[in-house]
């Protein structure tokens, strides 16, 4: 098992689960835990993610929520310019991640200061990969069968060995093109139904026989708060047991919008696995 993952001249060691959270530079994002967009909160929130233990920040400025609209790539690279400018001058050590599905937009961000990529559509942007041998950054590959069916879900066979294929063959073709970094997301909540994100869930831990670290994005999202007839704004608890979930079948990387809470998973997740 990939223990870390090369960060320019760093190495982020994956041996105790990290915590990426999430920054939406978005009006239309499903649930977003502060209310504005002026550059003073954002900062003011990244500084108490970092100080919360935030080990990555992930930037979306495109939603990929269900049934969502994407902004064109110059809406975009707008929303996202001046936000990595301001993050590299104000936390210049921190590792971040841009979310996109765009290979031109994952190229700008890279060169805007971006250490890692992480590609919600798993590749479908045919240039997306070339960019990501030619920076040698990490890359986020996510499960991302028909993501772009705008909600709705398609009758897919989400059997573990269907997934194992799906990222087997593809981890492949990014090694053969010299990507040496990659991560592995199994996607929830993207074109399936309550039952299948669960049942991936259930059996995430078959995922190591890749080789290759897995993040886990669960936070706030529908595969928990329709089951509870609730609401993303409701659901930090539940949030928590999946992620404890997670952590127990083989989750390197939690992707969240509350860092306190994830960390503290983390700690009691580590302490108990200490006792054994």
């Amino acid at each position: 098992m990939q223990q870390s993952i090369k960060v320019h001249s760093r190495l982020l060691d994956l041996s105790s689960p990290k915590v990426m959270a999430i920054v939406n530079v978005t009006p239309d994002s499903f649930y977003t835990s502060w209310g504005g967009f002026d550059m003073d909160t954002l900062l003011h929130n990244i500084q108490t993610m970092m100080e919360q233990g935030a080990d990555i920040i992930d930037v979306g400025a495109c939603s990929t929520r269900p049934n969502s609209t994407p902004v064109n790539a110059e809406e975009e690279w707008k929303r996202l310019a001046s936000v990595l400018q301001l993050i590299r001058t104000h936390f210049p050590n921190v590792i971040l991640s841009v979310d996109t599905f765009r290979a031109g937009i994952a190229d700008r961000a890279i060169e805007a200061g971006a250490d890692i990529i992480n590609d919600v559509c798993g590749g479908n942007d045919e240039e997306m990969w070339k960019v990501i041998a030619r920076h040698n950054v990490p890359y986020i590959l996510t499960y991302a069968q028909e993501i772009q069916s705008q909600g709705e879900v398609k009758d897919y066979d989400y059997t573990m060995s269907h997934v194992l294929d799906y990222f087997q063959s593809r981890l492949d073709a990014l090694h053969r093109m010299g990507v040496a970094d990659v991560v592995v997301d199994p996607g929830f909540g993207f074109g399936k139904t309550v039952e299948q994100n669960y049942r991936i869930l259930d059996q995430l831990d078959i995922l190591s026989v890749l080789h290759a670290p897995i993040l886990v994005g669960i936070s706030r999202k529908s595969m928990l708060y329709k089951p509870l007839c609730s609401t993303p704004e409701e659901v930090l608890p539940a949030t928590v047991a999946a992620n404890m979930l997670a952590l127990e079948r083989g989750a390197h990387i939690l992707r969240v919008h509350d860092v306190e809470a994830a960390k503290q998973a983390i700690t009691i997740y580590t302490l108990a696995h200490k006792i054994k």
